[in-house]
């Protein structure tokens, strides 16, 4: 059956976050920014994904067993004119991904181009939340996050990659920028738990069975692993981004992320470039040239039963504008997790 949603104020949505951020121990900054992350994610994302608001009861719960350390500071271990190797000091994910992209973009100011690698760290949240900030200097901005191993390498059962998501931003002369934002997985245990939830059945390439066997079936795929997008693709790719982040930086990959419970700390890893467009040409000029290129995609035929072809990140863009006009769509479990959540923190709860 449908899952009960419940329409929000935006504006409402965003003070509440910012109070229980605040009340949870962050800094006014930190608040700003965890809060800022998580309302990217809200109003871009499908509520199934997992990745807004409803995550606020996972980062209490974490920074009141010690793996979230508020108001501290990541530290640069070592950098050159182009490079910076830091540790993220088990900082609010959301905060390391901040500073590590503006340390990127400072870098691409001088070189051309600019990458932070990141080991010690958290949950970032959205990777295109990251990527996107670098478009505020002009730059081409470029977010890499290991995960939780929850995805079967090809021709194997047991999870030993993660969803690893990117988020890959450049700007362009319309109303929004072209933002890739996805996880290497066809789909993550959020969009499985919603189907189980609405009691439907899910595409049989999302996850296996614990004994290896695709499956339609969303609680026989929770104790499951997940699958790759474009099969071997996905987790050459996956791979691929744990040897970009973890294993270069000297941080956790493959199965460390979240899995080591003896000692207290999460052990993500992440990567931050940003590419300087003026090194290569004036940025109006790269932006004619990407609304050119966006003309040319949609100038395309449609295939029978398409209306319309969109660009990475216009149908967030869309969703994001229809929910600030209209209020958000907040999954009803989730709502009343917030609310007594408020009542813990002890902070009003009026969205």
């Amino acid at each position: 059956m449908p899952i009960e949603m419940i329409t929000v104020d935006v504006d409402a949505l965003d003070a509440f976050v910012r109070r229980a951020f605040l009340a949870m121990g962050l800094s006014p900054r930190e608040a700003e920014i965890c809060a800022a992350g998580l309302m990217h994610s809200e109003l871009r994302c499908l509520p199934g994904q997992g990745q807004g608001v409803g995550r606020l009861t996972g980062y209490y719960d974490r920074i009141s067993k010690g793996l979230y350390q508020p108001g501290t500071d990541i530290r640069i271990i070592k950098e050159s004119p182009a490079l910076a190797l830091i540790d993220a000091n088990m900082v609010m994910g959301s905060v390391v991904g901040h500073d590590a992209m503006d340390i990127a973009v400072a870098k691409a100011k001088t070189c051309g181009i600019g990458a932070a690698f990141v080991y010690n760290s958290t949950h970032f949240g959205s990777a295109g939340f990251h990527a996107r900030r670098a478009l505020a200097s002009d730059c081409i901005g470029i977010a890499i996050s290991n995960a939780g191993a929850e995805m079967a390498p090809w021709g194997g059962r047991e999870p030993r990659v993660g969803t690893n998501p990117w988020g890959l931003a450049a700007p362009t002369g319309g109303d929004f920028p072209v933002l890739l934002d996805i996880a290497l997985t066809t789909a993550g245990k959020g969009m499985i738990r919603w189907h189980e939830r609405e009691g439907r059945k899910m595409p049989r390439d999302w996850a296996l069975t614990p004994d290896g066997r695709e499956t339609d079936d969303p609680t026989a795929a929770m104790a499951g692993a997940l699958l790759g997008i474009g099969e071997y693709k996905g987790y050459g790719l996956s791979m691929f981004s744990d040897v970009l982040t973890g294993v270069i930086s000297g941080g956790g990959f493959g199965l460390a992320p979240y899995q080591d419970r003896s000692i207290a700390k999460l052990d993500v890893a992440h990567s931050f470039i940003a590419i300087d467009i003026a090194w290569f040409m004036p940025v109006a000029a790269f932006i004619a040239r990407m609304d050119a290129f966006i003309a040319e995609i949609k100038s395309s035929a449609l295939r029978p039963g398409f209306d319309e072809i969109f660009v990475p990140g216009e149908i967030d863009y869309r969703r994001e504008t229809g929910y600030r006009r209209a209020g958000a769509q907040l999954d009803a479990e989730v709502y009343g997790r917030l609310r007594q959540l408020a009542g813990t923190l002890g902070v009003d709860f009026d969205i």
